[in-house]
């Protein structure tokens, strides 16, 4: 019975599929605004942590908070990119459905099958990316995919070193020459400090094992959000 509705049930216009989907792409930029704004807000929380890393000689804690800061404005980063390339799709499906007003259908667009792709890459908008593929490979305006694998394989080595000098330039730009110094202070603050004695020492251990924690619970935070 099902089948027999959807056969009479007429199909709607290319002007209708547009509004539909120029909604939708705007919805999703949207929520792409909003989980931008999520990030910038829980980094703002993130480097008050790192300089107060920075300022009680936790380098390791700082830098592995400058690390998060470092994937979330990656992360940023590309979610610009992926809104830019949904306003694209939504300017070129216009684009589209003014040539569809002459010839009477929609016709098939190689920039939007690109763009759609790229997207459906995207860990982000892929879910939504993979329904919009489908509708519209129906409607006729790209050709279904073949998801052939792609080799993403970038040299580890080279990420690597990029990776340590985004982090330094992080940690220099927020915890300033605390960061730069720390090495040397790390050192003179040892030498000075006589043995703890039993009771200081485990008071410093639970100090660490707090500070641990704090540390989860702010990269907690930040997956949350970019995720």
């Amino acid at each position: 019975m099902e089948k027999v509705m959807n056969m009479i049930k007429p199909k709607p216009n290319p002007q209708q599929l547009l509004r539909d989907w120029q909604r939708r792409l705007r919805q999703e930029c949207r929520n792409i605004e909003r989980q931008i704004r999520d990030i910038q807000r829980e980094e703002k929380n993130v480097q008050k942590a790192i300089k107060d890393a920075a300022k009680r000689n936790d380098m390791v804690s700082a830098k592995s908070l400058a690390m998060e800061i470092v994937r979330s404005r990656r992360t940023v980063n590309r979610l610009y990119e992926n809104k830019a390339q949904l306003n694209s799709i939504s300017m070129h499906l216009g684009e589209s459905v003014a040539i569809a007003r002459t010839v009477g259908h929609l016709s098939k667009s190689a920039e939007v099958m690109k763009l759609v792709n790229n997207l459906m890459k995207a860990p982000e908008v892929a879910v939504t990316m993979q329904e919009f593929s489908k509708e519209m490979t129906k409607a006729g305006v790209i050709e279904e995919f073949v998801n052939d694998a792609l080799d993403n394989a970038l040299d580890s080595e080279d990420i690597e070193e990029e990776t340590e000098e985004e982090v330094d330039k992080v940690l220099t730009a927020i915890a300033g020459e605390t960061a730069a110094q720390l090495p040397e202070a790390v050192r003179k603050e040892k030498m000075k400090q006589p043995a703890q004695p039993a009771a200081q020492e485990e008071e410093s251990i639970a100090e660490g094992v707090d500070d641990e924690e704090e540390l989860e619970e702010i990269r907690a935070r930040l997956a949350k959000v970019r995720s």
